[in-house]
Formats: C-alpha cells, structure tokens, sequence
C-alpha cells in the first residue's frame, strides 16, 4: 500500500512539473522571442539611393544658376555647359565659386 501511495505521489510531481514546463513554454516573455518580423532600417549589402538635389534640365549659363554648388553639380554632370571658361574644373568663378 505504501508503494502505490509513493507512485501516485511521484506522478503527481511530475504531472505538476511537466504542466509548469508547459505553462513556460507555451507563452514566452515579450523581450525573449518576437512573432513579428521587424522591419529593417539598412539594407544589407547596398547602399542607400538618394535622390540628387538638382538635375539636368538644360541649363548651361552662370546666369541661370543660383549657387556654387549648383553649378558644381551642373559642370560635373550635365552636357553642353558653358561655366568653366578656363577649364580648371571651377564652374562661374566671377560669380558664384
């Protein structure tokens, strides 16, 4: 009687222990496991595209430009300008570099 007393006793520990386990493993903490992608804030791998602050639209003259550094932009990489008289790579040196 007291062997079968001492099983029942042992079982119920371990039904106890193994419902706890359960319990745990079933609803994890927040800050341990997420369920939710998260979104990225760098790509991997390549580089962010940045929309440049000025573009090609035809304009070629010191006269229509309004700064330095849009003229820059205009001599590096639109055709046809007509800002570096003396080609030494400063565009509108008399009025805006």
């Amino acid at each position: 009687m007291f062997r079968f007393l001492f099983y029942i006793l042992i079982a119920a520990a371990a039904w106890k222990a193994y419902t706890a386990y359960q319990e745990k493993t079933a609803h994890p903490s927040p800050n341990l496991l997420r369920t939710e992608p998260r979104d990225r804030d760098i790509q991997v791998g390549s580089k962010p595209v940045r929309q440049p602050k000025y573009q090609c639209d035809g304009r070629t003259h010191c006269s229509q430009m309004t700064s330095c550094e849009e003229a820059t932009f205009f001599l590096q990489n639109c055709p046809n300008t007509k800002m570096d008289g003396d080609n030494d790579g400063i565009p509108c040196e008399r009025q805006h570099c």
